[in-house]
């Protein structure tokens, strides 16, 4: 299977540390959840927002309630003189007045969950009372009415008014049962008393519309309940995801502070590391070579010889690391010039070639021709190809092949790629060996082990030459690194200008 990597500048992060993080992110948003959603404590826990809801309703529809009375009372003494409703009506005016106070006095002391309780109790004995006031209308009779016309005055009025109770009431929990409990008590009683079947009938339908508008009311509040719960979910996980954004945002910006003071000081200390190596290398050359005379010991030559390899690859470690230092830091410097990516390439293989046949390894070519020029360092460039070369040849077993290829990209840019015939790479040790230092299973094993600083430097160079870099490798198949230069750096030629005869100028004449 094919994997292909990221073009992201940063190299240092293992991807494979994500998934803690995202298991973290994940244990937290259900540890909330769970302390939110616990079901014994959802009632009393918004006991006091579902109370500030019903004492804003209440004030918003205070005139409801008084302009149904006043209808009722004053149609019915203007179409029957003897049903005199005026003093029900006063009293429903003063109980409904009375419990507006209260929801005022409500509001303004209702300050935590305990308050919310007494306040709940104190208006349920309200509305009792307005329950009360129509129970009497409920009870009232009226002797000169029709029977059918008062029967159907009276159970459409208690409708009605139970339907209005129950829907500016029903974030009170209990309210529309005690308010029109008593109603059906005095009907009850009314039934009973005069045995006319008409009553019967208005209590069995009032009171199942009762326990209906009562289980209806229940669902509403339970519904706000939800509600309020999941606003309240939503507002604590806001809160906690910006917490933890903003511990994740000053983390991050100390590892880049931190990681930028050690950019900043491995790209100060390139001369004093490559100093004493230097002199490492040169006095231990000299003394292998025997320059100042023989070495008796033989042992002690191979001393010297151990000396020098041991310094050649520290200081080969020290300018891959300084040089992606000093890209990191921001202090590498393109020098852009036209540059041919084909000969540069060419150039390359010949570097690489003795270490190939060393090997039996054979490199393969196949350059498009008639390649225009590119505006790019040469420098960067032939670092890139040769890091890649060395890679290839290095994992490439013995009597192996190496296929390099330039060519057009889809988009009219140009790319070089090579592809080995080695053990490739295994699809999840892809995003290790493309990190600073990562080295898969293979490198670790094989005998000519490296920095695991050539493919991190391929892509930050590339990086600065805004392309690209692709890794595709099979297990067992081989590996192809793909080198991606992007089309505005492609130096289209431009034909020449032809001579032209020069244009006779007209000669003006003045009269």
């Amino acid at each position: 299977m094919s994997k292909s990597a990221s073009s992201s500048p940063d190299k240092i992060i293992v991807y494979r540390s994500r998934a803690s993080k995202n298991r973290d992110t994940a244990k937290a948003v259900r540890d909330t959840r769970e302390r939110l959603q616990t079901s014994g404590q959802a009632i009393s826990t918004y006991e006091r927002e579902m109370m500030d809801l019903h004492l804003a309703a209440v004030q918003q529809s205070a005139a409801i309630m008084p302009f149904l009375i006043m209808i009722v009372g004053l149609t019915a003494n203007y179409f029957n003189g003897d049903l005199n409703l005026f003093p029900w009506m006063l009293a429903s005016l003063c109980v409904h007045s009375a419990n507006l106070l209260l929801a005022r006095q409500a509001r303004k002391g209702n300050n935590s969950a305990e308050d919310a309780a007494k306040w709940r109790r104190r208006l349920i004995a309200g509305q009792l009372i307005a329950g009360v006031c129509w129970a009497w209308f409920a009870y009232k009779g009226c002797t000169q009415c029709g029977a059918s016309y008062f029967f159907f005055f009276k159970g459409a009025t208690l409708l009605v008014a139970l339907s209005a109770t129950s829907f500016a009431m029903f974030m009170l929990r209990g309210a529309t049962l005690f308010t029109f409990a008593p109603v059906v008590l005095a009907l009850a009683v009314a039934s009973l008393i005069d045995r006319d079947p008409l009553d019967v009938a208005l209590t069995a339908v009032f009171t199942a519309t009762l326990a209906f508008f009562t289980f209806m009311t229940d669902r509403l509040y339970s519904s706000n309940v939800k509600l309020l719960s999941f606003q309240s979910e939503k507002d604590d996980l806001i809160a906690e995801l910006e917490v933890a954004n903003s511990m994740s945002d000053e983390a991050r910006r100390r590892a880049e502070e931190a990681n930028l003071a050690k950019s900043r000081f491995l790209a100060s200390m390139s001369h004093e590391l490559r100093t004493p190596l230097n002199a490492i290398l040169g006095f231990s050359e000299v003394m292998a070579t025997e320059v100042m005379g023989p070495l008796n010991n033989p042992t002690y030559k191979e001393y010297v010889q151990d000396i020098h390899a041991s310094g050649q690859h520290l200081l080969d470690l020290i300018n891959e690391i300084l040089d992606l230092s000093r890209i990191e830091a921001g202090r590498y410097q393109l020098n852009e010039e036209s540059i041919q990516l084909v000969d540069i390439t060419e150039d390359c293989i010949g570097m690489v070639q003795l270490r190939a046949r060393a090997k039996n390894i054979q490199i393969a070519d196949q350059f498009e021709p008639d390649m225009p020029s590119l505006w790019a360092d040469e420098k960067a460039i032939r670092q890139v190809i040769l890091n890649l070369l060395s890679n290839a040849v290095k994992f490439t077993p013995q009597g192996g092949e190496v296929v390099v290829k330039v060519g057009w990209t889809a988009s009219g840019g140009q790319y070089v790629s090579i592809k080995d015939n080695g053990p490739g790479i295994p699809e999840d040790e892809i995003p290790v060996v493309l990190s600073a230092f990562g080295q898969g299973s293979i490198a670790i094993k094989s005998a000519e082990q490296g920095t695991g600083l050539g493919l991190p430097i391929v892509q930050a160079l590339l990086h600065k030459h805004d392309g690209s870099f692709l890794l595709k490798s099979r297990l067992r198949e081989g590996t192809e690194a793909i080198a991606i230069l992007p089309a505005k750096r492609v130096l289209q030629s431009v034909p020449a200008v032809e001579d032209m005869q020069a244009i006779d100028r007209k000669r003006k004449s003045f009269a």
